[in-house]
């Protein structure tokens, strides 16, 4: 019976899927989009799974996403993958987690939509309490594609957007220090701007738009300092369940807001 239901249901997805695409396809997309994965642990939990079979789930469904980005010509992608805090989940947990990165960085380097739009994989965040395995396979993949004119990627691993606030004032006055100058003379000519050039994120757009999966109303620190000007759409599906149309839709509510930037 249910599978009967799936059947006949399908065919009123793809046009719906096509109504939305077609909606979407000529306004305005982000220039930068923020994605929070959250779900997968549920994910599995609810499958009677282990929560690395989640995070499987959830590397599928970046991919998949990832294409969409590309289809509808965003040209700045952040995903966050791993908090700092998530180092404090079971250790087990997190030593597969780590086998997980490792992989996906290697395969990435060799993927055929990396490679053929050209993507730039950045990773930011905090590398402290990464394995050297872990770290060189990022390193490799950064370096494989640093030269990439296409879509810019980050992927943040040990984030946390307190932590990089704090790493940004500390390299700011690092860096004044070298040139010699005061703490007072610091604090009088600080700007916004001088924190910015200090993020990981330097150089780049703030996200116009964030997406967060599974049903939670926060950004647990994404991007705290980017953030400010951000539109927000929180999805009640869980990652791995993500569809192409929760997608479009995410993109028809940005398209249809008005963007003030506080005035």
């Amino acid at each position: 019976m249910l599978r009967r239901l799936l059947s006949l249901t399908r065919p009123l997805y793809w046009l719906y899927e096509k109504r939305l695409l077609k909606e979407v396809k000529g306004g305005p997309v982000p220039k930068h989009l923020g994605l929070i994965l959250d779900g997968n642990r549920r994910y599995a939990r609810a499958l009677g799974l282990s929560p690395v079979k989640g995070h499987e789930f959830g590397v599928r469904k970046a991919y998949e996403v990832l294409e969409w980005c590309l289809e509808m010509g965003i040209k700045t992608v952040t995903v966050w993958v791993f908090s700092t805090d998530n180092f404090k989940r079971p250790p087990e947990e997190v030593e597969e987690l780590m086998r997980l990165f490792v992989r996906e960085a290697e395969r990435m380097a060799e993927d055929h939509r990396i490679l053929e739009h050209q993507v730039r994989v950045r990773f930011i965040g905090r590398r402290e309490g990464f394995s050297e395995e872990v770290l060189r396979a990022l390193e490799r993949l950064e370096a494989k594609t640093q030269h990439h004119q296409g879509m810019v990627l980050n992927i943040a691993l040990g984030y946390g957007g307190r932590e990089e606030i704090v790493d940004a004032v500390k390299r700011l006055l690092l860096e004044a220090w070298e040139r010699g100058l005061s703490p007072k003379e610091v604090a009088e000519g600080l700007t916004p701007l001088d924190i910015d050039r200090h993020l990981y994120t330097a150089g780049l757009p703030d996200p116009d738009f964030i997406i967060r999966t599974s049903g939670e109303i926060r950004l647990s620190g994404f991007l705290l300092w980017q953030s400010a000007y951000s539109e927000f759409y929180f999805a009640d599906v869980l990652w791995p369940e993500f569809r192409r149309i929760d997608f479009l839709r995410a993109l028809r509510s940005y398209q249809a807001r008005e963007r003030r930037f506080g005035r």
